[in-house]
């Protein structure tokens, strides 16, 4: 049994002061750090993704250059490349990230198998190259890009636990629903303590 945690988009632009804050965004960085601190050992691999947005792009649509955003398909200018809104937010600390995985480059993406790492590897090479079995999910948001992570791990044979302290979503509403829709798809939903 091969365990994985993976850390989902828990950059500046996601939370408090960002282009598309969370509220809890701070927090759940926190959460994870101290979490890190704890029980790094217990994971053979730990994978974090950004949103990693090219610059003056729409990226395949995703950002609304020049119009409203619509917020389910099109989204302000948020974690562009290099840009200080796309760095790791500054209370997570990231020293045990072993991969470290971009997505969004181009495209609209928001599962962390659709990112990859400098080397070229997609999250889900990472994760079979090291027989992964079992993932522990965290990060934001949980109504958007850690949903759609839960799900492709999922996808990929891998059994999932939402630590459900250290996600936050956009709203409470479609959270609720997300967490709902990964415990129905197979996900078991837990608390990091």
């Amino acid at each position: 049994m091969t365990r994985a945690l993976l850390i989902v988009d828990v950059q500046n632009d996601f939370t408090e002061g960002g282009a598309l804050a969370v509220a809890g965004g701070d927090a759940v960085a926190a959460g994870v750090s101290a979490y890190l601190a704890a029980h790094a050992g217990d994971y053979d691999v730990i994978v974090a993704s950004r949103d990693w947005h090219d610059p003056d792009s729409d990226n395949g649509g995703h950002i609304a250059l020049g119009g409203e955003p619509d917020f389910v398909d099109t989204w302000p200018v948020h974690c562009v490349a290099g840009t200080p809104g796309a760095a790791y937010d500054p209370l997570l600390q990231a020293g045990a990230v072993t991969h470290h995985v971009r997505k969004g480059q181009g495209a609209p993406a928001y599962s962390l198998f659709e990112g990859t790492a400098d080397d070229g590897r997609t999250a889900a090479e990472i994760l079979a190259e090291h027989g992964v079995t079992e993932a522990d999910v965290t990060g934001i948001a949980t109504d958007h890009c850690v949903r759609a992570s839960a799900l492709d791990a999922i996808a990929h044979g891998i059994h999932v636990r939402v630590l459900t302290d250290l996600v936050a979503g956009v709203a409470p509403e479609p959270s609720e629903a997300a967490l709902a829709e990964l415990a129905h798809a197979g996900a078991e939903l837990a608390v990091s303590a």
